[in-house]
């Protein structure tokens, strides 16, 4: 992901749209997992941040690339400490 941040400065608005929508996945991913694990509070915040971030990937393509740079490392942050607290993957989501 870090490699990712790196290349928006010289990426097109459509590759940084493109890139912007794929972290905001990422982090949805991490929400449904951290409602696995019993983490709603996480679940809820990273959940309306990625759906903040999706709905706003056009403007923040054509914005100034360090703000996009700086969203994009704090949800690899995020979703960095979430992995860091609960190392195991998550392989089905079922729930009883």
């Amino acid at each position: 992901m870090e490699e990712t941040i790196n290349i928006i400065r010289s990426a097109s608005i459509p590759e940084r749209e493109e890139i912007i929508v794929d972290f905001a996945q990422w982090l949805r991913t991490a929400s449904q997992e951290a409602l696995v694990y019993g983490e709603g509070r996480f679940a809820l915040m990273s959940a309306n941040m990625a759906e903040a971030i999706r709905m706003n990937a056009d403007e923040l393509a054509r914005d100034n690339p360090e703000t996009t740079e700086r969203v994009l490392q704090q949800v690899c942050a995020m979703i960095s400490q979430f992995k860091a607290a609960y190392p195991h993957r998550v392989l089905s989501r079922s729930v009883h």
